[in-house]
């Protein structure tokens, strides 16, 4: 006869086959922490399970208290697990906050003589243009090509095959802190999970969200976090600004404690449910209970006075945002607009008060190219830990393709 101890004991994990490729992505944001895990079966994938939890251990977008953020992550791979039925070793885990700083970055090569440029030619330059002198305490997390120029004439996407005798090479390096990744990567490793790639949050969200075709017209992307904001614009399918911004949802929540006089968490409710941008949507006579201090009862306010609040930091943290497209030259061409993501885009109006003060289309980023995804992750808030799994899909993908035997197909998949 089985004890209640036993009936309740969660079913023993499957590890994934030989063969079987499965994909996760760990977003430890500092309100909550997510983990997605998909499969990828031949050129799709799959989704499998999806877990979260609350976040602790963080402050102002900074690791404070690294036990309590590996204890978040491992709640939220758990969680996934026992929804997707498998165990999962390893993931990619998004970073992001107020450490990263973008760079543009160039080098030329000059050839003794015109030849055709090749492709190891080609990624010796972009390695050199990322031999930088960063501080002491910096490190490079990605290096992104932009564009070569030949000759002297700018703007080629790839020049292999074009004979010249001066290439040069044109990136942009996302950097951050190191002490800030380190402190990322050793809570995944509390949590016992081994680290495949460390991800600037937008452009994993990027990733999931927007199309090549997208990103080649000109696009922004803004994930709104509750304590981080940050952005990535491309143009022309090139990477051409990183950028953490000083506004993020943390602020609108205080302002409303501070301007209505109430506690942090019931300003973050009332945000929630009633908060609406611009302020003007609501009505004039619409009113609202306020919870009050305890031994004092509860008073109504104007909603509209809740959303003047919300109104003026809303349009500062996308004022920030339009300093920095017109930083590279892209205000009124992002053909695209803006993509917002994170859970603060779901705040009624977001959408109308980025089109006010930007002057171009926005949208919410919602993932796209996986199959079975459940409607609760077709949401904001998700696409980043979709973006990520998604990623690291595309990490084992490119190896197993290492692996392929020599010959004439080996060579055609590399």
């Amino acid at each position: 006869m089985r004890t209640s101890t036993q009936e309740s004991a969660p079913p023993k994990l499957k590890t994934a086959a030989s063969g079987a490729l499965l994909a996760a992505g760990v977003d430890a944001g500092s309100w909550r922490t997510r983990c997605v895990i998909l499969a990828l079966e031949g050129n799709y994938l799959r989704y499998l399970g999806h877990g979260e939890a609350a976040s602790s251990g963080w402050h102002r977008g900074r690791v404070a208290d690294q036990k309590r953020v590996s204890d978040s992550i491992r709640d939220a791979v758990r969680a996934a697990e026992q929804a997707a039925g498998f165990a999962v070793e390893s993931a990619v885990v998004g970073v992001g906050g107020p450490t990263i700083r973008g760079y543009d970055s160039h080098w030329a090569y000059r050839f003794a003589r015109p030849r055709a440029v090749s492709g190891d030619e080609m990624a010796f330059a972009i390695e050199r243009a990322a031999q930088v002198n960063l501080e002491h305490d910096r490190m490079i997390l990605h290096i992104c090509p932009q564009f070569f120029t030949v000759d002297g004439r700018p703007g080629v996407s790839d020049p292999t095959g074009m004979e010249c005798t001066r290439l040069e090479a044109n990136v942009h390096l996302v950097t951050t802190a190191t002490q800030e990744t380190q402190n990322v990567v050793a809570a995944m490793h509390q949590a016992a999970l081994a680290v495949e790639e460390t991800v600037y949050e937008p452009l994993a969200a990027a990733y999931a969200a927007v199309l090549p075709e997208e990103r080649s017209r000109g696009v922004a992307v803004v994930d709104i976090g509750m304590q981080s904001t940050d952005l990535v614009i491309y143009d022309g399918d090139a990477l051409v600004q990183a950028a953490s911004l000083p506004v993020s949802g943390d602020h609108l929540t205080k302002d409303v404690a501070w301007g209505l006089c109430v506690a942090y968490e019931d300003a973050e409710e009332l945000k929630c449910e009633y908060g609406c941008v611009p302020h003007t949507r609501s009505a004039d006579t619409s009113t609202i209970v306020v919870p009050s201090r305890p031994q004092r009862e509860g008073r109504e306010v104007s909603r509209r006075e809740l959303n003047r609040i919300l109104d003026a930091r809303s349009e500062e943290l996308f004022a920030y945002v339009a300093q920095e497209i017109a930083r590279v030259g892209m205000d009124r061409s992002l053909l695209e607009g803006v993509v917002l993501t994170g859970a603060v885009t779901l705040l009624d109006g977001m959408l109308d008060m980025a089109e006010h003060v930007l002057h171009c289309q926005a949208r919410k980023g919602l993932p796209v190219g996986v199959k079975d995804l459940p409607g609760r992750l077709q949401s904001p808030e998700w696409t980043t830990a979709v973006g990520l799994a998604m990623y690291s899909a595309r990490l084992k993908l490119r190896r197993q393709m290492r692996r392929r035997p020599p010959g004439i197909l080996g060579l055609i998949m590399r």
